[in-house]
C-alpha cells in the first residue's frame, strides 16, 4: 500500500474516485457533487425531502401543514425545483377537485443516505470552530 503522501501516479486527491470530475480546477454543472448540491440548494429542500422519506404520497396542504414556518412561495419554489431536479414527482388525480400530489422518485429516495450523511457530519462538527 502507498502512503497517502506518495504519489501513485494519479492526481486525483486521497478520499475521491479516479474520475475526471475529482481534479477539475473550478465548478462543473456534470460534476456529480455540483449535481447533488443543485439539487439540495436552498433553505427548506432538505426537510422537504426529510418530511416525504416517509411517505408514498403527500399533498400540497399536508407539506404546508408539515412545515408551518415555510412560506407558500417557498414550498411551491422548492417543490418546482425537486421536480426539476428528478427527485419528485407530480400526480394529478381527476375528479372535483383535482388532487394533486408529490412523490420522491427513486433517486430522490437515495437521497435520504446523503442527508443522513450531512445530519452525521454537522452533529460530529458541533460547538467546534
Amino acid at each position: 500500500m502507498t502512503h497517502r503522501t506518495v504519489s501513485d501516479g494519479t492526481d486525483t486527491p486521497p478520499g475521491l474516485p479516479d474520475d475526471v470530475f475529482a481534479r477539475v480546477t473550478s465548478p462543473h454543472p456534470a460534476c456529480p457533487v455540483e449535481i447533488t448540491l443543485a439539487a439540495l440548494r436552498g433553505r427548506w429542500t432538505t426537510l422537504l425531502v426529510r418530511e416525504l422519506l416517509p411517505h408514498e404520497h403527500r399533498t400540497y396542504t399536508e407539506l404546508a401543514a408539515a412545515l408551518p414556518h415555510l412560506s407558500p412561495k417557498v414550498l411551491a419554489d422548492r417543490l418546482t425545483q425537486l421536480l426539476d431536479a428528478g427527485v419528485l414527482e407530480r400526480t394529478r388525480t381527476p375528479g372535483w377537485p383535482a388532487t394533486v400530489t408529490y412523490a420522491l422518485t427513486p433517486r430522490g429516495r437515495e437521497l435520504g443516505p446523503v442527508i443522513q450523511a450531512l445530519w452525521d457530519w454537522g452533529a460530529a462538527g458541533e460547538g467546534r470552530a
